[in-house]
């Protein structure tokens, strides 16, 4: 069994770091808000660090899963980041969605200091994540893919190593561009059947077996129409996602005219108070 530490336990990473405990690996955590940590700790078998240098010191593995670049940055490079003390032949996993900018940097940085690194963000949202059922989009060596591969099985359905550094935030981008795109398509035509006097749960039942089906139909159809929006990811984590999509766009000439709208469609959205609510919540626009 290995000592693993893992930074970052919110919706995600609490369950996540719980089953790499439940595995039998040596965890230890650490949370910003120390609250949160105790509460794993009474929960999961593992110990509490108080910084993340302290979470680091000795791992094997070191598992990050925090809001954005900044934070990443944070709890890295910071004064009391994982930089500090990270031995030599730990892999590190950050499971942040974050810029593939950051990613390289920070890829950059472990290669030249004896350590490796993946990036390796999730998608499967909050209910993936606490069945132990992600999907992780992997960039970096295949060395390190290989020494930690056994370890984010832990929390994982399918992982995949796409490519170089960066490659994972890259791959998490088009995942949540597709996802937008759906979204607001599941919304319209959902508004639409009502508004038409339509059975949408009956209509849905039909073509969910057909090629209008997703991920999305199959698990927020539901609750889209009983207007109920507190599962899974909000809307100001997708925001941020999109704004990262939109911008590596600008630098590689890419064009994304339906994530531009959607993203502008979630900005009513949360005008409306829906920062919080879940992505779904793109039906409220036409409930106002």
């Amino acid at each position: 069994m290995s000592n693993v530490a893992f930074i970052g336990l919110g919706v995600m990473g609490y369950p996540m770091a719980g089953y790499i405990s439940k595995a039998g690996h040596n965890v230890t955590v650490y949370n910003r808000t120390g609250a949160k940590a105790d509460k794993w700790v009474s929960e999961y078998k593992g110990t509490k660090a108080d910084t993340p240098a302290k979470a680091a010191e000795g791992a094997d593995f070191v598992f990050t899963c925090v809001g954005n670049d900044n934070d990443l940055r944070e709890v890295t490079f910071g004064e009391n980041g994982i930089f500090k003390t990270i031995k030599q032949d730990t892999v590190y996993i950050d499971n942040t969605t974050a810029s593939a900018t950051i990613a390289r940097e920070i890829y950059d940085h472990s290669k030249k200091n004896g350590f490796g690194f993946l990036d390796a963000p999730v998608s499967g949202g909050q209910a993936g994540a606490e069945n132990g059922a992600l999907t992780v989009m992997i960039g970096g060596d295949q060395g390190s893919f290989d020494k930690a591969k056994d370890i984010i099985d832990c929390y994982s359905k399918k992982m995949k190593l796409l490519g170089g550094a960066g490659s994972g935030q890259l791959a998490k981008m088009v995942n949540q561009i597709c996802i937008a795109g759906l979204v607001q398509g599941l919304s319209e035509g959902i508004n639409f059947g009502m508004k038409a006097g339509l059975n949408m749960e009956d209509v849905i039942e039909v073509i969910s077996k057909g090629a209008a089906q997703s991920w999305q139909m199959e698990n927020r159809y539901k609750t889209m129409i009983d207007d109920k929006f507190e599962f899974g990811f909000a809307v100001d984590w997708m925001r941020k996602d999109l704004k990262i999509a939109m911008e590596e766009a600008k630098n590689n000439g890419s064009a994304l005219p339906v994530t531009e709208i959607v993203d502008k469609f979630y900005g009513e959205v949360q005008d409306m108070g829906g920062n919080r609510w879940d992505t779904s919540s793109l039906i409220k626009r036409f409930r106002k």
